[in-house]
C-alpha cells in the first residue's frame, strides 16, 4: 500500500485522533456503545500501526470490525482498511451501503502479514513497536536477539516493573541441538552457543535490576530439541513466527504474523507449540 496508508488513518487524522493512547480512548467509547465487555479490547500498539499502514491481509477479526464500524458509521471494515484517497483535505461520508457491513473474504487462519525475511519484518516492525506497552511477552527460539540485543534493557525493566510477564526460552547453549544447528548453518564451532550465553547473561543482568516484587515476572528457560521455529507472542493476541530452514540462517527465514481470534487459527497452533516447549524446558539458575 502507498505511503498514504489506509482510509482509517486518514479518518483518524481528520478527527485529530493522534497517537495510540488517543485511539484507545476513542475505541473504548465506541465499544461501550455496543457492549461494555468489548472495552479495553483495542489492538496492541504494534497492531495499531499495522492497521494504519495497510500491512494487514484482509481485515481484523469481527469484534474489532464491529467497534471500528461504530466509530465510523456507514463505512465498512473493508473500506476502512482499504487505501485512502491520498493526501486530501476531506474524505466524504460514503453513500449508504446496501449490502452487509462485512463481505466474504478468504480464510487465512488469522494470518495478518507475511515477510520474505526477518530483516524485512524488523524494518517494518522494529522492537519498540512490537514490545512497547506490552503486558506479556513470550519468546522461544535460539538466541532471542530481538529482545536481548535490540530492545533496551531500561525499557524492558520498565515493562516488567509495571506488570509485564516476560518468558524467554533459549536453545540450550550446552546442548546437542545447538551444536547441530551450528554445523547446519556452517558457523565456526560454538559460535551459536557463545551468542546464546551472552544473551542469557544479559537477561540475568536485567533480572538483577528488578525489584523483589517484579523479579518473578522475568523467567528464563532453556530447551535442547531440534529447533524448528522462532516464536514471539505478545499480549496473548499477536504471534510472530519464523521457521528455521535447512542450511539457512534465521535472519533469512520468512516471517509470519498471526492474530488471536474467535476461531482456531495459526495463533493457536504456535501458542500450543510454545506451551509444549516450555513444559519440557528447564529453568536457568543464577
Amino acid at each position: 500500500m502507498g505511503e498514504s496508508g489506509t482510509l482509517l488513518r486518514e479518518l483518524l487524522r481528520q478527527r485529530r485522533v493522534r497517537g495510540y493512547p488517543s485511539f484507545c480512548r476513542e475505541y473504548d467509547k465506541a465499544a461501550a456503545k455496543i457492549d461494555p465487555g468489548l472495552m479495553r479490547g483495542y489492538p496492541s500498539k504494534a497492531q495499531y500501526y499495522r492497521w494504519l499502514s495497510g500491512e494487514l491481509i484482509g481485515v481484523p477479526y469481527g469484534e474489532h470490525c464491529r467497534v471500528l464500524e461504530q466509530m465510523f458509521p456507514n463505512w465498512t471494515a473493508e473500506q476502512l482498511f482499504g487505501p485512502s484517497a491520498g493526501a486530501i483535505n476531506f474524505v466524504p461520508e460514503p453513500a449508504e451501503v446496501a449490502t452487509a457491513s462485512t463481505q466474504a473474504r478468504p480464510e487465512l487462519a488469522g494470518l495478518t502479514a507475511a515477510y520474505i525475511s526477518r530483516s524485512e519484518f524488523h524494518h517494518q516492525m522494529p522492537p519498540h513497536k512490537l514490545f512497547d506497552g506490552a503486558s506479556s511477552i513470550r519468546m522461544a527460539g535460539l538466541s532471542l536477539n530481538l529482545l536481548c540485543q535490540q530492545y533496551p534493557d531500561r525499557d524492558l525493566v520498565d515493562l516488567i516493573e509495571t506488570g509485564a510477564e516476560v518468558h524467554c526460552l533459549f536453545l540450550d547453549p550446552d546442548g546437542e541441538a545447538i551444536r547441530r544447528r551450528c554445523v547446519e548453518e556452517d558457523h565456526p564451532e560454538d559460535l551459536l552457543s557463545t551468542l546464546t550465553r551472552v544473551n542469557i547473561e544479559a537477561m540475568k543482568r536485567v533480572a538483577l535490576k528488578l525489584s523483589p516484587e517484579a523479579a518473578p515476572r522475568l523467567r528464563l528457560h532453556v530447551y535442547d530439541e531440534t529447533i524448528r521455529f522462532n516464536i514471539t507472542i505478545v499480549n496473548d493476541t499477536l504471534c510472530v513466527v519464523q521457521p528455521y530452514l535447512p542450511n539457512g540462517r534465521g535472519l533469512e527465514s520468512p516471517t509470519l504474523v498471526a492474530e488471536n481470534g474467535p476461531n482456531p487459527g495459526l495463533f493457536d497452533t504456535f501458542n500450543e507449540v510454545f506451551n509444549s516447549l516450555w513444559t519440557r524446558s528447564r529453568q536457568v539458575t543464577a
